[in-house]
């Protein structure tokens, strides 16, 4: 394995680990502070367990994402299952911009991770894995 083919896994790793972060602590802080996290008070009792169930898919995705980084070049079943769902995730958010209007800019950079940046890093996981799979070959 060549210097480069490490160090743009390694890259890899690195920038999955950032990103997770995010859905990890913004679920936890969700399950812990429910609606409130978001500055809202006052949310019917169903609508605060909505919101920490929610949470808590939120947290357990980007703990998932977490078990991709040992061994990136050969989870990548799980890496596409894991981006499918947070894309999901992406083109609901993009039906409430679309339907009730503007979110904040949180909510709005999550849109653009995503739907922008989760794709982007499928497509350079695969190609991580495909270096990784000919220089076995």
């Amino acid at each position: 394995m060549n210097r480069r083919s490490i160090h743009e896994k390694r890259a890899l790793q690195a920038v999955v680990g950032m990103a997770a972060a995010t859905p990890v602590l913004v679920g936890l802080e969700g399950l812990i502070s429910g609606p409130a996290f978001l500055g809202i008070d006052g949310w019917p009792v169903d609508l605060d367990s909505h919101f920490r169930f929610y949470s808590g898919i939120f947290l357990a995705i980007g703990v998932a994402w977490y078990t991709c980084i040992p061994g990136i070049e050969r989870k990548t079943e799980r890496f596409r299952l894991l981006a499918v769902l947070t894309f999901c995730g992406g083109l609901a958010r993009l039906a409430s911009f679309i339907g009730v209007g503007s979110p904040g800019m949180g909510h709005a950079l999550g849109l653009a991770m995503e739907l922008l940046g989760v794709p982007l890093l499928v497509l350079w996981q695969a190609r991580v894995a495909r270096t990784w799979a000919s220089s076995l070959a």
